[in-house]
């Protein structure tokens, strides 16, 4: 999952960040509402975990342009205001939770993985097309029902083609996805056909279709109509 925190404590900020990392996370960080507005005109995220009370407005305003712009994230609140008002005033604007500092970070993982869950897989830990089954929860990813010897950057990407079916994904997209701020600093994307390749590699090799067509000059598209 890649999320953006926008979050202008730095001390807490960061611990969210090292904390999510180490949990298999992709994670960026703005502690601003203009630079979120870039990250967001520029990046695709799956969540927002968004703090009300920034130093150039409400974060409230971010939920407001997502709706308005029909970005595809989700977003959860993060705000040391305890007020029924402003949660139900998040939530109205189409907030997807509300968490309310200070909190354990075990929890935001739990509700990140929740509202992910709920929103982007039809509320199961499960993943599946024809032969194809992910989960979520193990990570482990099965061809009938062969278990793939899958890297975690292979899973992701394989988890991010099912997701996506159908959609042309480009090079630069998958390398945002998979690695986030750091694709910034990439020459080229030459590794994103390296991981294509062996994850289709693997797949065939369990006797599954080759789902995953390239479209050439750029970049990949999981195929529900090959047959």
């Amino acid at each position: 999952m890649k999320v953006l925190i926008v979050e202008d404590n730095v001390d807490l900020a960061r611990n969210i960040q090292d904390f999510l990392v180490r949990e298999g996370y992709v994670c960026e960080w703005s502690a601003t509402c203009s630079n979120a507005l870039e990250k967001l005109s520029s990046f695709e995220y799956d969540c927002l975990v968004l703090d009300i009370m920034l130093p150039d407005g409400s974060g409230l305003s971010l939920v407001e342009h997502i709706k308005q712009q029909k970005i595809r994230t989700n977003v959860l609140i993060i705000s040391a205001k305890n007020s029924l008002d402003d949660k139900i005033h998040g939530l109205d604007l189409g907030a997807d939770d509300y968490l309310t500092k200070p909190f354990h970070l075990s929890e935001l993982n739990a509700r990140l993985k929740a509202i992910y869950r709920r929103n982007a897989l039809d509320g199961d830990n499960t993943v599946s097309f024809n032969e194809i089954i992910l989960n979520t929860v193990s990570l482990e990813a099965r061809v009938n029902n062969t278990l793939l010897d899958l890297t975690k950057k292979e899973f992701d990407l394989l988890l991010y083609f099912l997701i996506n079916k159908n959609r042309i994904l480009t090079r630069q997209s998958l390398a945002e996805h998979l690695w986030g701020d750091y694709a910034d600093n990439l020459a080229n994307f030459d590794f994103v056909y390296q991981h294509v390749k062996n994850l289709r590699k693997k797949i065939n090799a369990a006797q599954g279709k080759d789902y995953i067509g390239t479209v050439y000059g750029i970049g990949y598209k999981f195929d529900t109509n090959i047959s």
